[in-house]
């Protein structure tokens, strides 16, 4: 299978680069950490105006009808500088889940929106005892005289706080482990009977729990097709574990190239330490653990992209969790490898590393670490 980009991802690579390398030294991104939205609204209008967050959208609803491939190039450019703009909740989990659960007259009214950056979206899906298991919800949903009712608990809802909307999974048949039963609903963040507790997040982000007590929601996607979420609610994580894969490849990549400098800079002996046999070998092995995370990303990439989103494929979800498993080792090698070769200042706030690095564990933990992602691999059936 051919992994090698276009030409036109390829200039696409050259402006989201360009972009962030611009926009994005260690100062501007602490202040935007910072802010009272831990991300730039006026970014966030420039992704719209550059097509961004239409990107992955269907083109009869305003999008450009990209490709995962596509939504890996500009997650990789986000890792050369570590956005903080929630593309990934919004427009990777939040529009993924549009596309695929909700029906045409929602599409029609949000899928515009999402596109044009009016609309922000948050995706809840977790719940405190669930862990990695996507079908043990415990949120409930009863149909009501004007829409449904939910009741529950959900954890780290990425970005909840500033979004104009949530997606929330919840139960309206079966037990709590059942995949059967789940559906997802769409309330608004000002819905009465939803409180946030928001917190900021290792990597500089922000995440909220979600506890709804008599919330209001509207039903995504027709009536009958209620109870029927948790395939979709698997396509899009497994979306999304491509997309923060992606992201961590620009991570890894900038890593290297800051370790790679700063051996060049530093002498001791009077010569520069990067002569030195075994530095060099640490290199060497850091780059051959970016490459291989690069290879498998693309790889599932292109596997999400040949599947049927409405199918739980066992293609897809080997590809994902190969490369999850392999970017949650090669994350930890080459973040710790920068760090140890920086020396002392390796570990301080101020050097952009220390950043990267945190981004980096923060991405093993995220829908499912390391062991989680080896065992899925090793349980679903080779094809």
């Amino acid at each position: 299978m051919d992994f090698s980009l276009s030409d036109e991802q390829l200039l696409f690579r050259e402006s989201v680069e360009s972009f962030v390398a611009k926009e994005y030294d260690a100062d501007k991104r602490r202040a935007l950490v910072a802010g009272e939205d831990g991300f730039s609204r006026a970014h966030w209008a420039n992704f719209a105006a550059l097509g961004w967050l239409g990107l992955s959208l269907d083109e009869a609803h305003g999008g450009l009808g990209g490709t995962a491939l596509d939504t890996a190039v500009l997650m990789e450019g986000f890792g050369r500088a570590v956005v903080v703009e929630p593309y990934l909740s919004s427009v990777v989990m939040g529009g993924s889940a549009l596309q695929l659960a909700a029906s045409e007259a929602q599409k029609s009214t949000h899928l515009p929106a999402l596109g044009s950056g009016k609309l922000l979206l948050a995706f809840a899906f977790a719940e405190p005892r669930a862990r990695y298991d996507l079908a043990t919800v415990a949120t409930t949903a009863v149909a009501g005289e004007d829409g449904y009712v939910l009741n529950g608990h959900k954890s780290v809802v990425f970005h909840a706080a500033s979004a104009d909307s949530i997606i929330v999974s919840a139960r309206t048949a079966g037990n709590v482990a059942d995949s059967d039963g789940i559906s997802l609903f769409m309330l608004d963040r000002a819905a009465p009977g939803l409180s946030l507790q928001s917190y900021p997040t290792i990597d500089g982000g922000r995440a909220a729990e979600l506890f709804l007590t008599d919330a209001k929601a509207e039903l995504l996607g027709p009536g009958d097709r209620a109870g029927q979420a948790h395939a979709i609610i698997k396509t899009v994580i497994d979306r999304a574990i491509i997309a923060v894969c992606a992201e961590a490849v620009g991570i890894m990549q900038t890593l290297i190239e800051m370790t790679r400098a700063y051996l060049d800079n530093r002498k001791q002996f009077g010569v520069p330490i990067a002569k030195f046999q075994v530095l060099q070998h640490q290199l060497v092995d850091m780059y051959m653990a970016h490459e291989l995370s690069k290879a498998l990303t693309y790889r599932a990439a292109a596997a999400i992209g040949s599947a049927d989103a409405t199918v739980d494929s066992s293609a897809r979800a080997r590809a994902a969790s190969a490369a999850k498993a392999q970017i949650g080792k090669a994350g930890r090698l080459i973040g710790q490898q920068a760090i140890q070769l920086h020396g002392g200042m390796g570990m301080t706030d101020e050097l952009p590393l220390g950043h990267y690095f945190k981004r980096l564990t923060m991405i093993e933990t995220l829908f499912g670490n390391t062991p989680h992602h080896r065992r899925r691999f090793a349980a679903l059936p080779s094809i």
